[in-house]
């Protein structure tokens, strides 16, 4: 999981960008079996208890982790405002507040906006992923508090191949002023981790 979302990174990278920390990954479960009816509960029915518990227990183990401990703010995946209004609710919000809770962290849902309605990744390969997600989202401002957040957590409920979270990346990077050489991270490229969590990961 941590090595697809670091190889979509450096794709994104291009060529005049210098070096950045390589991003961690995390799931609690594979989906498959009984495990996908968890992430579809919450996501489709209103699965709220169970998903808050699996939410919690995801940040337990991030928490166990000396990978994780540095991490100071999470953000939720967003979901288009047309999708979240006919749902009700960002499932992505859910398990990033419970995640933050564990840690002791903030989690700010006003980081990333979706501007554009994309198709269910659902039924599209690797390579439609990307170009359904690419440009999608947009960095409403960036928390330029002291000191800045160095470690910055992306939640989703399932990590299928990482076109979604290394879209988020790249434009909470910009917004950071990593997006370039030429970018307030200095010659040496950038120091902003960015990592990614879910409830579920499919399985390779």
């Amino acid at each position: 999981m941590a090595e697809s979302f670091n190889e979509l990174i450096q794709r994104n990278m291009g060529q005049n960008t210098k070096y950045q920390p390589y991003g961690y990954a995390a799931a609690l479960f594979y989906y498959k079996g009984g495990f996908r009816e968890i992430t579809k509960s919450l996501k489709y029915r209103r699965g709220f208890r169970v998903g808050r518990h699996f939410a919690r227990e995801l940040g337990k183990k991030l928490k166990e982790s000396p990978l994780f401990a540095d991490v100071d703010l999470v953000v939720p995946v967003p979901l288009h405002w047309m999708r979240r209004w006919r749902r009700g609710y960002n499932q992505a919000e859910i398990i990033a507040r419970e995640v933050a809770g564990v840690l002791g962290v903030p989690s700010d849902a006003k980081l990333l906006r979706r501007t554009r309605h994309t198709e269910s990744q659902t039924h599209l390969d690797a390579s439609g992923r990307v170009r359904n997600v690419a440009g999608a989202f947009r960095a409403r401002r960036f928390p330029f508090k002291i000191p800045a957040p160095r470690h910055i957590l992306l939640v989703d409920d399932v990590y299928t191949t990482g076109a979604t979270v290394a879209a988020c990346e790249r434009v909470i990077r910009r917004a950071a002023g990593e997006g370039s050489v030429k970018s307030a991270a200095g010659p040496d490229g950038g120091r902003l981790r960015i990592s990614v969590a879910t409830l579920a990961c499919v399985e390779r």
